[in-house]
């Protein structure tokens, strides 16, 4: 498995593997009617992030099969001002793996390529806001819950966890 930085002419590649992903992994967590609004807008992948050079894609077989980056600045929709930074911390972004690669590393190997590449811009802490289902990937990564929120993304909100994982 080779780790490497996303390109923007990636979006389609990276949106497969979302569209992959998302639906199959979340549908255990959350209502049919929840999935039916959220994953058409959470499975469509960020141009400006992809294009950062802090987007990793996991690659098999010449295969995406996952992928994820971070953001100095905070996401849309958090308490600050969107693009606001916090020094020292990097807020996780848009992971995901291949279901039909699960509990083969690659999660791992993303987070760990995501680790290191933020580590040398000075982050030594991580934020990210976590699915239901992704919450004990997290915790094997040293993450710690903070906060069950409910994100609004349509009208009936998504349930997802923010978890820290300290310096």
């Amino acid at each position: 498995m080779l780790i490497r930085v996303a390109q923007a002419d990636d979006f389609d590649a990276v949106a497969d593997v979302l569209a992959r992903s998302y639906p199959a992994l979340l549908a255990a967590d959350y209502p049919a009617e929840v999935m039916a609004q959220v994953v058409p807008r959470i499975a469509r992948p960020r141009p400006e992030l992809l294009a950062s050079g802090r987007y990793f894609l996991a690659v098999l077989n010449d295969q995406i099969v996952g992928a994820g980056g971070y953001s100095l600045n905070a996401p849309a929709g958090r308490d600050a001002p969107v693009g606001a930074a916090t020094p020292g911390l990097a807020h996780i972004r848009h992971v995901a793996s291949d279901p039909a690669h699960l509990r083969r590393g690659i999660g791992r190997a993303v987070m760990a390529a995501i680790f290191t590449a933020a580590q040398s811009e000075g982050s030594t802490r991580f934020e990210c806001l976590s699915t239901l289902t992704a919450v004990p990937f997290y915790a094997a990564l040293g993450f710690e819950e903070t906060e069950r929120v409910t994100v609004p993304i349509g009208p009936l909100g998504f349930a997802a966890v923010r978890m820290l994982r300290p310096d």
